[in-house]
């Protein structure tokens, strides 16, 4: 119940809320409005969104004042991103602000740096930003405020992760199914989300789809979802205060009921009905009704600044004065400019008040995985291409271990194809988590399972990164074309990592590991669609401090390099490699000291003997890695005299000039692999301009040439694939015996032989369907 005092608090909070957000989009001096304002008050340029605003601030006031009764530990995650100036005015509110950056603190010199850095240059994004104190959620992408939400609370029992969903945002194809997540989410381990569906009617310059069907519409469709829904509607005051004020108490209670029945051994298994708050209110609510005879609240025109022409324009400065002084700003704020004692008593106490809580800045609450022995999972390798296997079947093995050792801060997200990416021993450790019907012939399905599996990337991908933002640890496996589904969501991933690393106070989190399989080079039952290694190039662009793309080329450097990973902090990185069985090059303690340089020498693989290589043979990759090696095997046998240097990189960014990356190779260790000026033949995994991209920069970079996909095949054989793209074996020998320093004898022989092989395997894959006996069982002879 909202009693007069509470009602007093939580609207003089809201009050200051909508004041100081008003501020921020125009003022740049007179913050706190102690004389009247001039054109010198206000910013050269107006940029931030007043629409969405007083909305999420009328939420946050009355989610602190439940959270004052009743101790719940709460983040709040702002769909509506543009609503920034809004949790900037909360975090100010309650201190929170002025404790991170002490510059800006609660008094009047501290009020005119707020609202004068409010995406100006050299101040603060307008989005819920990295900067923002106790956000982990931007939402300038929209569409993902619900996945972080829900990857928050996984294995956080005590959280409640309360989600605003924008009517524009809830048009998204990833809102739409993230509604699904109260499908994977256990009560008797997981905390809860509660969405709050702001429905306020507009977008930027139109209607949204939800705020114009009935209710009855919406309430079915969230009902469809299997949420319980509770709504609010309208604009009066007190009577708003006092109807949200019940609705959260009544949602909140049944949170509550719902984790006591499952935590108490009452629960009956069945998937309970969450609830979803549907919050209609106008659009700029309190702001200017109309601007020169135009109606502005409750439109699209309220969405941005209402009032754009302040400056020169003495009707709308006089309208802005009158609008910030609508909000009684001598009520809210001493004459030093702190705010007064009922504006501060609205606020919940240290880490309890959301902008301040360490769930928001998970690197406070992060624990080290206990990680198993590599060795324990190691692959015996006598000889190097003498062994195939499934390469991934070896780190599932090793993620099962994983998942025993850390059962409260580990989780694979994979949309369905944990089993077909190879990884499928986790579920020796543990069972999908599904919370809807379990039928007896499923598989490793039930309530207690934490191997996630939605045949969404978007849902898995997000929930990844809501995990990692509150501690803890995890992969997103998935085939490496779809992985361009939620390609935006590891960029913007990515640059928020790169900002928060110039915050002191963002305490670094676990990284974001993304593994791709079913890769481009393997079609034998997928076609054309499902070729593209495009995620790297996204990737290797990323600010270097934060982005890493590894290729181990077999499973004792799998193994090796996602040890590291699971390590790591604050970073991006990328692990490409096939699942199909494949030839294994180096044992454990070989590709633990390879992994480490980033990239090496093979010299069984190559016959230099570490003078000056005729040609330089480099791979990146495991298909192009065999290819390479069967390539360098074919030169030796054929011309025993030239020499071949074979070079393999397993981490990408070693290829880059150490200024450009911290994994650059020093220029003595690039010559040392590379030489100076010998021609370099490159087959790679990716498109073969992420190596020229790489490579800019060093010492005759044109000498590199590379061979790599192409967008050429379709569901074919193994060795076709390389055939298509130019990258087999036969090629890279022309290639090596066309641009060597010298041209041995024998060589027009051997490039002939090499387009006979080629025109042989081209008739051959047609009549049998497979490839030739040569290409398939290869393996690598030595004297």
């Amino acid at each position: 119940m909202l009693d007069d005092a509470d009602l007093a608090r939580v609207d003089a909070w809201w009050r200051a809320a909508n004041f100081l957000t008003v501020g921020q989009i125009y003022l740049r001096s007179n913050a706190l409005l102690l004389r009247p304002l001039t054109d010198a008050d206000i910013k050269p340029r107006l940029l931030g969104h007043w629409g969405t605003s007083p909305g999420l601030s009328f939420v946050y006031a009355h989610a602190s004042r439940l959270i004052r009764y009743t101790g719940q530990r709460m983040i709040y995650l702002t769909g509506p991103g543009h609503g920034g100036p809004a949790l900037v005015a909360a975090s100010w509110l309650e201190g929170t602000y002025g404790e991170i950056y002490p510059q800006v603190g609660q008094d009047a010199a501290g009020a005119e740096r707020l609202v004068r850095r409010f995406s100006t240059p050299g101040g603060i994004p307008s989005h819920v930003s990295v900067t923002t104190p106790g956000s982990i959620h931007e939402g300038g992408e929209l569409g993902y405020v619900l996945v972080h939400a829900f990857g928050a609370v996984m294995d956080n029992p005590d959280l409640i992760a309360l989600a605003v969903v924008g009517d524009g945002e809830a048009e998204t194809a990833p809102l739409e199914g993230s509604w699904k997540g109260i499908s994977f989410l256990n009560p008797a381990r997981d905390g809860a989300v509660l969405p709050v569906l702001h429905l306020n009617g507009a977008k930027i310059s139109g209607p949204t789809v939800l705020a114009r069907k009935p209710p009855a519409e919406v309430r079915r469709l969230l009902e469809g979802h299997g949420y319980d829904v509770l709504e609010v509607t309208g604009d009066d005051l007190p009577g708003m205060h006092r109807r949200f004020a019940q609705v959260l108490a009544t949602a909140w209670a049944g949170i509550r009921s719902i984790q006591e029945d499952a935590r108490s051994g009452s629960w009956d298994g069945t998937r309970p009905r969450w609830p979803v708050i549907v919050l209609r209110t106008p659009k700029g609510w309190t702001g200017p009704e109309e601007v020169d005879g135009v109606r502005v609240v409750g439109t699209w025109r309220s969405h941005q600044v209402p009032l754009a022409g302040v400056r020169g324009n003495p009707e709308h400065l006089a309208a802005l004065d009158r609008w910030l002084r609508s909000y009684r700003p001598e009520e809210l704020f001493t004459p030093g400019g702190a705010p007064v004692a009922l504006v501060q008593e609205a606020a919940p106490p240290d880490e309890l008040r959301m902008s301040a809580s360490p769930h928001a800045n998970g690197g406070l609450l992060t624990r080290d995985l206990v990680l198993p022995d590599l060795r324990d999972h190691a692959s015996e390798v006598p000889a190097p291409a003498t062994v195939r296997l499934e390469s991934t079947r070896r780190l599932g093995e090793l993620l099962r271990e994983v998942y025993r050792a850390n059962p409260d801060r580990f989780r694979l997200f994979c949309p369905d194809e944990t089993n077909s990416n190879r990884l499928g021993a986790v579920f020796d450790a543990s069972d999908r988590a599904f919370m809807e019907r379990v039928e007896p012939g499923d598989v490793a399905l039930s309530r207690q399972g934490r191997v996630m599996e939605v045949l969404s990337e978007h849902n898995c991908h997000g929930w990844l990164e809501g995990y990692t933002l509150t501690g803890r640890h995890g992969m997103f496996a998935t085939y490496e074309a779809f992985a361009m589904v939620s390609a935006s969501q590891t960029i913007q991933h990515a640059k928020w990592l790169e900002e928060a690393e110039g915050l002191a106070w963002r305490a670094p989190v676990p990284s974001l590991n993304v593994l791709l399989t079913s890769t481009a080079w393997r079609n034998d039952h997928n076609g054309f669609s499902h070729q593209g290694p495009g995620l790297i190039q996204n990737v290797i662009t990323q600010r270097g401090t934060i982005s890493r793309v590894y290729l181990p080329p077999d499973a004792n450097c799998l193994l090796t390099v996602a040890d590291r990973c699971l390590r790591s902090r604050s970073e991006v990185n990328l692990i490409v490699i096939d699942k199909q069985p494949q030839l294994q090059w180096l044992t454990l303690d070989e590709a633990v000291a390879h992994c480490a340089r980033g990239a090496g020498v093979w010299d069984w693989a190559g016959n230099d003997d570490a003078d000056e290589p005729d040609v330089v043979l480099a791979c990146a990759g495991d298909i192009v890695t065999m290819e390479t090696v069967a390539a360098a095997d074919i030169l030796r046998r054929w011309l025993p005299r030239f020499r071949v240097r074979v070079v393999n990189v397993v981490d990408l960014m070693a290829l880059t000039r150490p200024r450009d990356h911290p994994h650059g190779m020093a220029p003595m260790a690039f010559e040392e692999l590379f030489t100076a000026d010998v021609d370099v033949v490159f087959a790679f995994h990716g498109y073969p301009g992420a190596i020229h991209q790489l490579v800019h920069g060093r010492p005759a970079a044109d000498r590199f040439h590379v061979r790599g996909f192409v967008e050429q095949g379709t569901t074919t054989t193994p060795f076709d694939m390389v055939v298509l793209n130019r990258a087999s074996r036969y090629h890279l020998v022309m290639d090596a015996l066309n641009n060597a320093r010298r041209t041995p004898r024998g060589a027009s022989e051997l490039l002939a032989w090499c387009e006979q092989r080629l025109a042989a395997h081209a008739e051959y894959v047609v009549e049998h369907l497979e490839d030739m006996p040569e290409v398939r069982d290869w393996t690598l002879q030595r004297p």
